[in-house]
């Protein structure tokens, strides 16, 4: 159905621009950290709810971020591109933090929110001469791969042996408050809140709840 709807731009140089056109819907989606995020969260949050969300989900992105993809091709203006695919590797990153349970229908309603702003996204970068159904099947494609990822991450994550596997490929954090302990000798990053913070200690990256608590530190600092 959709390659019948397809806007006569996106069949123009078909021959030549066949292999450029894949390649690059291909490559699109993990050449930017916000859309390699949400679509691995997509995956992994598929597979903390499991099934049925843990295939529907990671269908349903690919399915709306086509038709988001089409508005692009077609040059369909859509307001709050960029703002949508940063919000979607925030909202569905901490969807996967908290393991939140929404009804299934929520779920895929939410995912194929965010999918529409990414399809837009892809959609206008088709490069000169390039096929664009092609370049859609690239972008697709990827995009299933990376799912598919986060879907192995998230059932590796219910063994043990996969969380140590999966905790030796991260980088070692320690989380510290005052009803949670979970120290990491090892670790040079850390969350804490304000109270349990070694301040003389150094670390890479600190995330500190209630930092404006520290004496010096600006009031909206986070």
């Amino acid at each position: 159905l959709l390659a019948t709807l397809w806007p006569a731009s996106a069949w123009a140089h078909v021959e030549e621009g066949r292999a450029e056109g894949f390649l690059a819907g291909l490559h699109h989606p993990i050449s930017g950290l916000d859309h390699v995020l949400a679509m691995v969260s997509v995956g992994l949050w598929g597979a903390q709810l499991g099934a049925p969300a843990v295939w529907l989900l990671p269908v349903t992105f690919p399915m709306v971020m086509a038709f988001g993809g089409m508005l692009g091709l077609m040059g369909v203006p859509l307001p709050g591109v960029e703002v949508g695919i940063a919000l979607s590797g925030v909202l569905l990153g901490l969807a996967v933090l908290s393991e939140w349970r929404p009804p299934l229908w929520s779920a895929a309603v939410i995912v194929g929110f965010f999918a529409v702003f990414h399809g837009h996204a892809h959609g206008t970068e088709l490069p000169a001469g390039a096929s664009g159904l092609l370049y859609s099947i690239g972008f697709v494609m990827a995009t299933g791969t990376l799912h598919a990822i986060g879907i192995g991450i998230g059932v590796i994550h219910r063994w043990g042996w996969g969380k140590v596997a999966l905790r030796a490929a991260g980088v070692p954090c320690s989380l510290i408050t005052g009803e949670e302990r979970f120290p990491d000798p090892d670790a040079r990053h850390i969350s804490s809140t304000i109270e349990m913070l070694a301040t003389d200690a150094e670390y890479d990256v600190a995330i500190i709840d209630r930092i404006t608590k520290l004496q010096g530190a600006p009031n909206n600092a986070w």
